[in-house]
């Protein structure tokens, strides 16, 4: 029985949610099997009949049994617990934007599926919100009326963060990182149509977006039990958030980029997309690429999978159109794919990529700008990958070898319009494709390239967003990641002379200019002591040869680095054979009178 102290507690929340309001709470869950079901009962029995709610727990790619014990929970409670299941573990901010997306709530409250953050004061949360008219109350460790178990590192890792946020980011609040934050659905929209952190640093970009665009933060007191856990103070996330951290800085500081950044709205009429997909055969790669689709929150989407002869394939909760192509190359199965499709966009996605439950959804809504001809994202190596396949991910995620072009392969970069955008991933108006006529099918690979160039011409934009993820297995290191790179820096050369326009980039020329520099040196090395010159010159003169070499090495060593002896090894290799081996096919390709057309072969897909 509700008691009037009770009654009194909830009245700011009532207040605030009025008559038609609801308060969603995203409860992200890794790895929580044993507790998992009990914490959403205890948030639920706390709410109920106080105020209209409803709980969204997120397994975040949980390796226990999360998501069985969520689902379970979520039959017992089906009218307040509407779980979401994110199949890769991608980070905790892409977790609460997935339950984010699945909501319905004017306000939101996130909250650590462990619960080590007591849900007892959401009362107090919704207390301070109208009392301080705040968009935003986020919870704080340094509140005085707080009331925390946290061990003394975990302390003075927080105090030493918050000094680094207030000098860097200049937020109002004492702390950043609780677990524990109130939202009116305004704010955390505005925030989260221009977040790019997927991990640790989230609440502070989230944060300081919202500030930035003027919704207040009011602060509140917590309850923390933090107990015997590990937690996730590890070099690698520490590293990962201070990255994280610097970046935020550039992008509100120096950039200004969430302040112009370009949203799009969604489609009053749902747009639908035909997903096409070229493959010699049916594969293991092909039937996860067709469950991750089957997986997709936006509906409104066919397959068209074309094989080289027929073929069966399971059935899935989508149409699905089998169309042999016989043996041909993949831009003319493509173009086949084009002239069958239904959709008012085409998705062309690789048969050994699979994109995240929410690929269709954040690409489709660009479309609905007039000017936007192309959409694309990253190609992230998989987790799941073996050694030697993460390693060759490493080497094209590395600045050192990608430079500005990292945002193909890392999901961490900013929105902006490309010129230039490979076919593993990308979406295109239907329309437009017909116009002019698909790819081009006299190279292979690069036709995606000219294809880039084609929706350019017809004066249409590419965009790119982080958020439209899809995970492409690497070929591993060393042979199979040359032989592809190989292919691809000739044609890059080629293309550079023959079709300037998105190809003829200083960028470019970087690797071959290295191999030169790297043959002359050791020319020059081999050189033996002219007699007249005293031994002290000669050893001055070699030694002054050696710097620049040295400090390539140096700079392989420094941005390759990790703790994993044998990662560190592999990848600083890796990167040293794809500048050298990019830079000799680049000029062979810049030489050449004509290009091969080299036929499918073994790396048109992993499973030949």
């Amino acid at each position: 029985m509700t008691t009037e102290n009770e009654k009194k507690l909830w009245e700011p929340a009532q207040s605030l949610l009025g008559k038609d309001g609801r308060l969603s709470v995203i409860m992200p869950a890794y790895g929580l099997e044993t507790v998992i079901a009990k914490n959403l009962a205890t948030v639920s029995r706390l709410l109920d009949g106080h105020i209209p709610f409803e709980i969204l727990p997120v397994d975040d790619g949980s390796h226990d049994r999360t998501a069985e014990e969520i689902r379970r929970v979520a039959e017992e409670d089906p009218a307040h617990i509407r779980p979401v299941f994110v199949k890769v573990n991608a980070g905790k901010g892409n977790a609460l934007k997935r339950g984010f997306e699945a909501s319905s709530g004017t306000h939101i409250l996130l909250l650590d599926g462990d619960l080590d953050l007591s849900p007892e004061r959401i009362p107090t949360f919704f207390d301070v919100m109208e009392r301080e008219k705040a968009a935003i109350v986020i919870g704080s460790k340094r509140h005085p009326d707080s009331k925390i178990d946290y061990p003394w590192h975990r302390r003075l890792s927080s105090a030493v963060y918050y000094t680094l946020v207030r000098i860097l980011v200049g937020l109002p609040v004492s702390d950043t990182q609780v677990g524990m934050k109130l939202f009116t659905r305004e704010a955390l929209k505005w925030s989260f149509d221009r977040m790019l952190v997927k991990a640790f640093a989230f609440d502070l970009e989230v944060l300081s977006i919202a500030h930035a665009q003027g919704y207040r933060v009011a602060e509140a007191p917590i309850e923390m039990h933090f107990g015997k856990k590990v937690g996730c103070l590890s070099w690698t996330n520490v590293r990962q958030t201070m990255n994280d951290t610097f970046a935020i800085f550039y992008r509100l500081r120096i950039l200004r980029y969430y302040a112009s950044v370009e949203t799009a709205p969604p489609p009053e009429k749902p747009f639908l997309v035909s997903v096409v997909i070229a493959c010699p055969a049916p594969s293991p790669y092909l039937t996860e690429a067709l469950n991750a689709l089957a997986a997709q929150t936006y509906p409104h989407f066919e397959v068209i999978v074309l094989p080289d002869a027929p073929a069966e394939l399971p059935s899935y909760p989508f149409t699905l159109r089998i169309i042999p192509t016989g043996k041909v190359r993949p831009a003319e199965k493509r173009n086949l794919g084009i002239a069958q499709a239904k959709g008012e966009i085409v998705a062309f996605l690789d048969d050994d990529a699979y994109p995240v439950p929410n690929w269709l959804k954040q690409a489709v809504k660009y479309f609905t700008l007039p000017d936007v001809g192309g959409v694309g994202g990253p190609g992230v190596t998989p987790p799941g990958d073996p050694f030697p396949a993460q390693a060759g991910g490493r080497v094209y995620e590395n600045i050192l070898v990608s430079g500005n072009y990292r945002y193909r392969y890392a999901g961490d970069r900013v929105r902006a319009s490309v010129d230039d955008f490979p076919s593993c991933n990308l979406f295109v108006r239907t329309d437009l494709l017909r116009a002019i006529k698909g790819y081009r099918t006299d190279f292979w690979p690069g036709e995606d390239t000219l294809l880039c160039k084609d929706i350019l011409d017809n004066w249409k934009r590419i965009v790119y967003d982080p958020w439209v993820v899809v995970y492409h297995h690497r070929r591993p290191l060393f042979l199979p990641h040359l032989r592809q790179l190989g292919r691809y820096a000739f044609h890059r050369g080629y293309f550079c002379k023959r079709f300037p326009s998105n190809s003829l980039k200083l960028s470019y020329f970087v690797p071959s200019a290295f191999v030169l520099y790297l043959v002359a040196w050791v020319a020059l090395a081999l050189v033996p002591q002219p007699e007249a010159m005293p031994i002290w010159l000669f050893l001055a003169w070699k030694g002054f040869l050696a710097v620049p070499t040295l400090a390539y090495f140096s700079l392989v060593l420094a941005f390759t680095f990790s703790l994993n002896p044998l990662a560190w090894l592999l990848t600083a290799s890796g990167v040293f054979a794809t500048h050298v081996w990019y830079g000799v096919r680049f000029a062979q390709g810049l030489c050449a009178k004509k290009a091969p057309c080299e036929y499918i072969g073994k790396d048109h897909a992993h499973g030949q």
